[in-house]
């Protein structure tokens, strides 16, 4: 379907930082760049406007959503709910039903730490996306699925300011190493407030990086 192919070339031009905040662009060229009428570049971009990708602004295009203040607020505490739930419930889940995800997880690590050795930040935000997407899957709930994946921009976001803070690289990755080393001792409830910590930390580094709602241009 040419929508959802539009729909994921200009998401995956987003989360490869192809594109620029701030940064008006045309449905035409995109058109053009993917050889297909204008009517499924309108679609998707009215989808990934909806999903917190971008701002439709009529008459000059569209621009890549700017993260305020709230954003990166609601955004983490979502993710703490989501992800707070599945450590619960990966802490009473049988050893079969958790050895898928422990294979996936710690795949995740080892690309993370690859990607750091390989000075690749694009890589390292992608497995961190990895990691946290296995916590996620491994609830096997539809909706978790589908609000994860509506925050991926969101996410992408806070975790690319983050690392950009001087030793938060390192310790995002001993925190995941810690973290999988207490679910599979099944010590849950330090799991637990371990990725509270580890979900929080943005809201305190990352306080003064994005603007207040109010002070926004629309």
């Amino acid at each position: 379907m040419l929508q959802s192919r539009a729909y994921e070339y200009i998401k995956r031009k987003i989360l490869n930082d192809d594109m620029e905040v701030g940064v008006y662009y045309s449905e035409t060229k995109l058109a053009q760049e993917l050889n297909i009428s204008r009517t499924p570049i309108r679609q998707a971009l009215h989808c990934l406007s909806q999903d917190g990708y971008i701002t439709i602004a009529p008459s000059r295009g569209f621009t890549l959503r700017q993260l305020t203040r709230l954003d990166v607020r609601e955004t983490i505490e979502t993710r703490c709910a989501i992800e707070g739930f599945c450590t619960y419930r990966l802490g009473i889940q049988t050893d079969e039903k958790r050895r898928r995800f422990f294979l996936d997880i710690n795949d995740a690590l080892d690309s993370m730490q690859d990607a750091i050795d390989a000075k690749d930040m694009k890589r390292f935000i992608n497995y961190d996306h990895q990691f946290h997407l296995a916590i996620v899957k491994s609830a096997r709930n539809h909706e978790f699925d589908q609000i994860f994946q509506r925050l991926m921009y969101l996410i992408h976001l806070t975790t690319k300011s983050a690392i950009e803070i001087p030793g938060r690289l390192e310790e995002t990755v001993q925190e995941h190493v810690s973290y999988v080393n207490l679910l599979k001792n099944r010590e849950t409830t330090e799991a637990y407030h371990l990725m509270m910590k580890h979900l929080m930390m943005p809201i305190e580094l990352l306080s003064d990086n994005f603007p207040d709602e109010e002070d926004m241009p629309w």
